[in-house]
């Protein structure tokens, strides 16, 4: 086996080749234990031409464009280019990928393009931000990005929704075939117009844009997250863009600095918009911080249980809220707000609205659970402080909202600073 072609490419640029990218090449052999070593080398040949792997290219920086043309000679497939971190991603042949890792010396690293899901597994009024709206801070001229399976037009976000861009089927009006964008969106700027008020999230007066990456099933790629978060660092001022939510993510596989999602939230986060990911439902054991939650600058947000009422004595972490510290040993996630049972937009006859009918609350909302529900509620607190003062960094964001967090006796990688009282932002 040591013989293979693609065996020895991962022997001479194994450090250019991420993990699961080799597992994936290796794996690619697997057929030829069971075929006489006389066919190996034809049978090589033929699989390299057939076999494609999607695959995120990483190029050295100040190469973006020398690289780039490179992949574009190479017979790729699918390309997408991701000019902010001098990355794109395409669908090679094993063959051609061989070839390009060979003659392209601008290259940096490449990636596996792997799976990413969506993150499932009474809560405005428990942390408080329903005194930040009796303040007059309600959202209002805050954009935000709500990078998911895409937000159906519910009417607690009637006039609201400012654009909506399809990545996955490229259609132009605004949908969610699956539910989970749509109930985010409500997590952070729902109006509570269908239920007099009742269900109502911490930004009610924000604009909305849905950016459509996962599919009806609540699963994509890396390359499609990116290329949304690629599309909102593009599209910042046109719309205004001020808050990104992702409520998605994937195993934690190589460190922060490695990791082209977090290297694409990291570039939003230096672009001026605060990004506010999920931590992930992996808990409660340790160091299951998911990527891109594992990224240092971004708001990674863990789940809490606030047992449905607004007494703040009895919370706790959400037993499913991933806990850190992460892959590269830093302390995760950063801050807590609720996550469990958490009443939303409904998107009808979507895939979690068919299966999930008991989770139906009246006829226009649902109930769901996971560090899906507690990032964009995160998100909402935020569009509420940069109401108050838009000059904000995405630094001083973050401080703030982490000194305005309470101590819940749990560890530090369990809940952070601790869970979001956002009427101590008032003060501050």
């Amino acid at each position: 086996m040591l013989n293979f072609s693609m065996i020895e490419l991962i022997r001479r640029k194994g450090r250019k080749i991420d993990k699961e990218l080799r597992r994936q090449i290796i794996d690619f052999y697997k057929p030829f234990r069971s075929v006489p070593c006389f066919l190996h080398q034809p049978l090589e040949n033929i699989r390299k031409r057939m076999k494609r792997l999607p695959i995120i290219i990483e190029f050295e920086d100040g190469y973006y464009v020398n690289g780039l043309n490179d992949v574009k000679k190479a017979k790729c497939r699918h390309l997408r280019e991701f000019p902010s971190i001098s990355c794109c991603s395409a669908n090679l042949s094993v063959k051609n990928m061989e070839k390009l890792m060979d003659t392209c010396s601008h290259i940096k690293k490449i990636h596996y393009d792997r799976k990413v899901t969506t993150l499932l597994d009474t809560a405005t009024p428990s942390m408080n931000s329903d005194q930040l709206q009796e303040n007059g801070l309600t959202g209002e001229d805050v954009t935000i990005a709500v990078i998911d399976t895409g937000i159906h037009p519910h009417a607690d976000l009637e006039g609201r929704i400012k654009a909506f861009k399809d990545l996955v089927g490229d259609q132009d009006q605004s949908y969610d075939d699956n539910g989970h964008g749509t109930h985010c969106a409500g997590d952070a700027a729902g109006n509570g117009a269908a239920s007099d008020g009742k269900y109502k999230g911490p930004a009610p007066d924000a604009n909305v844009v849905g950016v459509k990456v996962l599919n009806k099933m609540g699963s994509g790629s890396l390359s499609t997250v990116i290329d949304g978060i690629e599309w909102c660092i593009q599209n910042q001022a046109e719309h205004a863009i001020n808050v990104l939510s992702l409520s998605l993510g994937s195993e934690a596989t190589q460190p922060a600095e490695d990791d082209p999602v977090v290297k694409a939230v990291d570039a939003a986060w230096d672009e001026g918009m605060v990004v506010c990911v999920a931590a992930g439902n992996s808990g409660p054991e340790e160091q299951s911080i998911g990527s891109p939650g594992t990224s240092p600058k971004v708001i990674t947000v863990g789940a809490a249980d606030d047992h449905n009422n607004t007494d703040r004595s009895d919370e706790t972490v959400a037993d499913f809220s991933s806990r850190g510290p992460t892959i590269d040993g830093l302390p995760k996630p950063d801050l807590l707000t609720p996550g469990v049972d958490i009443v939303s937009l409904r998107s009808p006859n979507s895939f979690l609205d068919k299966t999930n009918k008991a989770a139906r609350v009246d006829s226009n909302y649902v109930s769901l659970s996971g560090t899906s529900m507690a990032t964009p509620i995160c998100a909402g607190v935020v569009a509420q402080l940069l109401q108050n003062n838009p000059d904000l960094t995405p630094d001083q964001v973050k401080e703030q909202l982490m000194d305005a967090s309470e101590d819940l006796g749990q560890p530090s990688n369990a809940q952070g600073s601790g869970y979001l009282n956002a009427a101590n932002l008032i003060d501050s």
